[in-house]
């Protein structure tokens, strides 16, 4: 039976890869990277990075170029078109993989098990029965721990939860008395629908990589600023990546 791995590799640091990691790396003969367009090439660079820091025998990278996802959905029908975007991806890394040979592997950004569709594309693959293999996951460190150690804080309050959540639902909720919430895949800025003169926020973007940027401070005095730093950030390197933490004080 064949054998694929799927190694979290970290928040963008190749410093941050673990040994367990590494030595997963050194297992693959092919890696399946599923490609984000000409304005994200630098995440492939980036994995590329890593394998030649890590890795110590030939492999080859597979691109698998990323179908289109309907965007301008309402609620109703939000799950139904992820859902369908994770099907077609997951019939295009099962032609990757049946068209090569020897042992695969996916790098996954921060960790396979928060805010990743890698696991859910690959069961679907196995449900439909037509490729055997046996798969391992490797956890990696997550934004969300890069986030609290380039800040240096704790992400909840004592006794209290925190709450991991996406901007589209921040914009839903608010955030709760006595909760943390810690914020990914907002690409609106949501902290700025968020009411209240008694939040501190916590904000980084390209965590653990070379345009790596942190603000911090009373959202009513900092969201601004975080608002124009992350449209200069997009404008000059054509994607944004952050992640952030709100708490009540």
């Amino acid at each position: 039976m064949r054998e694929l791995y799927v190694i979290g590799i970290g928040a963008g640091d190749p410093t941050q890869v673990t040994v367990q990691a590494i030595e997963a790396m050194r297992r693959v003969d092919v890696f399946f990277v599923i490609g984000k367009g000409d304005a994200k090439q630098e995440l492939v660079a980036v994995r590329t990075a890593i394998l030649d820091a890590h890795t110590d025998h030939p492999y080859r990278i597979v691109e698998i170029p990323d179908p289109p996802r309907e965007r301008s959905v309402g609620d109703a029908n939000y799950r139904g078109v992820v859902e369908d975007w994770h099907e077609r991806r997951a019939a295009l890394l099962e032609e990757a993989f049946a068209g090569t040979e020897g042992v695969g592997g996916i790098l996954v950004w921060g960790d396979p098990s928060l805010y990743d569709s890698t696991l859910r594309m690959i069961g679907r693959v196995l449900e439909r029965g037509a490729l055997r293999f046996a798969h391992t996951v490797v956890p990696g460190i997550t934004s969300a721990q890069a986030l609290a150690a380039r800040h240096r804080i704790v992400l909840h309050d004592i006794g209290e939860p925190v709450h991991i959540t996406t901007g589209r639902r921040l914009r839903e909720r608010g955030v709760a008395p006595g909760e943390s919430t810690l914020v990914m895949l907002d690409g609106e800025a949501s902290f700025t629908t968020v009411p209240g003169d008694d939040l501190h926020i916590w904000w980084g973007a390209y965590l653990g990589m070379p345009d790596e940027t942190l603000i911090e401070g009373p959202l009513r005095e900092v969201a601004d600023p975080i608002v124009r730093r992350r449209e200069e950030l997009r404008a000059a390197k054509g994607w944004i990546m952050d992640i952030y933490l709100l708490r009540r004080r």
